[in-house]
């Protein structure tokens, strides 16, 4: 049996910048629902549907908005925005209902299953900001525990 592929994951400022070391095979994916052309230049394929749906980032979007222009920080807005939500929880709801998002996670256990290791990528940098990465990361991670 081959050995399970590693999971990462990252943002792209860090890519852009070299803020990761990476060892060079490891299988960049995009997980942006609405990617800008410079992400889709730094990942090898970018998978929207494991992105968060429209409607939540728009929610999240308006709400951060709102708190921010309270006087909070962008990072304590955002994050906010994110609890006020539930993010955390309708994220997983739509993962786990929506049959592309499967899909797409199926695609890239097998990946993983060939011995390929994965970064996931978006925007947010964790260290201030939370995001769906470490959210879909955990649950891919936890799926594939019991292959």
């Amino acid at each position: 049996m081959t050995e399970l592929g590693a999971l990462r994951d990252t943002y792209a400022a860090a890519l852009q910048h070299d803020l990761i070391e990476l060892k060079g095979d490891e299988r960049l994916i995009g997980v942006v629902r609405r990617p800008l052309p410079w992400l889709l230049g730094q990942v090898e394929e970018n998978r929207p549907e494991l992105g968060p749906p429209p409607e939540l980032l728009d929610a999240v979007k308006q709400r951060h908005e709102a708190l921010h222009e309270t006087g909070l920080s962008d990072a304590k807005a955002h994050n906010r925005a994110l609890a006020e939500l539930d993010y955390r929880d309708r994220y997983l709801d739509y993962v786990t209902n929506s049959e592309d998002a499967q899909a797409a996670i199926r695609n890239i256990n097998a990946l993983r299953a060939d011995g390929q290791d994965v970064v996931l990528v978006c925007y947010e940098n964790t260290a201030d900001k939370r995001c769906h990465r470490t959210v879909l990361k955990a649950y891919i991670a936890e799926r594939s525990e019991g292959r």
